[in-house]
C-alpha cells in the first residue's frame, strides 16, 4: 500500500518565545513579514518576486516588506504596512506570532523580520514593485535536494554561509535566505548549519 506523502506545518511555539537580537547602527531601518499561509493541512511561505525594474535587488524573491517611515508608529507597522502595499493584506489579517532577528544588508538597513499567519486567499500584487506572489510549500523548503550552500566574505559578518533553496523554478537566497533559515531552525528540525559542521569535520579527516 502507498503510503501518503508527509505533511509539514511550523511549530511557532518557539519563534514566539524567541528573544530577538536588535540591530540599531545601522542608517535606515527596514521590516519584513513572513507570511504562512496553511492550505490543506500544510503549511506554505508566501513570497514575492521583486520587480524587474527595481533599483535594489531586481528579480529577487524576499518577503513582502519595506523601508520604514516617519508616519510608522512602529516597526511592526513598517512591515504591516509594507505587506498591505505590496500584496494587499489588511494588517487586521496577519496574526503575529512573533520576531526573528534583525539583519544587517550590505544596503545599510537594520531588517526586522516579523513572522505571522494570514489567510489563504488570492493576493493582489501592486505591479509597481512586485511581480508575482509565490507560495512555496514548507515540505519543499526542508527538502535538502533542494537546498545548496557556498562561502563568501560578508562586509560585516566576515566568512559566512550563502543560502540557496530551490523551490519550484524560484530561487530564495540572500537576506531572505537568511531570515528564512532562521525560521525553520526555530520551527522545525531544520539542520543545514549543523550538516555543513559536519560535513567540514569529514573532509578534515580524510
Amino acid at each position: 500500500m502507498s503510503r501518503s506523502p508527509r505533511r509539514h506545518t511550523l511549530d511557532l511555539d518557539p519563534v514566539a518565545d524567541h528573544d530577538p537580537l536588535e540591530i540599531d547602527d545601522q542608517e535606515h531601518d527596514a521590516a519584513v513579514l513572513a507570511p504562512i499561509v496553511e492550505r490543506d493541512g500544510e503549511d506554505y511561505l508566501l513570497f514575492t518576486r521583486r520587480a524587474d525594474h527595481l533599483g535594489e535587488h531586481p528579480g529577487q524573491m524576499s518577503f513582502p516588506g519595506g523601508g520604514a517611515e516617519p508616519e510608522d508608529d512602529s516597526i511592526l507597522e513598517t512591515a504591516l504596512r509594507e505587506a498591505n502595499e505590496e500584496i494587499g493584506l489588511n494588517p487586521s489579517e496577519a496574526e503575529i506570532v512573533g520576531r526573528l532577528d534583525d539583519i544587517r544588508t550590505v544596503t545599510e538597513y537594520a531588517v526586522t523580520p516579523f513572522v505571522g499567519r494570514v489567510p489563504d486567499r488570492e493576493y493582489e500584487r501592486d505591479d509597481d514593485e512586485v511581480a508575482e506572489i509565490v507560495l512555496l510549500s514548507l515540505s519543499a523548503l526542508l527538502d535538502h535536494e533542494n537546498y545548496e550552500y557556498e562561502r563568501r566574505d560578508h562586509p560585516y559578518y566576515g566568512d559566512v554561509v550563502i543560502h540557496y533553496f530551490h523551490v519550484d523554478g524560484y530561487t530564495v537566497w540572500g537576506a531572505t535566505g537568511r531570515i528564512l533559515v532562521q525560521l525553520l531552525e526555530l520551527a522545525t528540525e531544520f539542520d543545514a548549519p549543523e550538516r555543513i559542521e559536519r560535513e567540514e569535520r569529514d573532509h578534515t579527516r580524510s
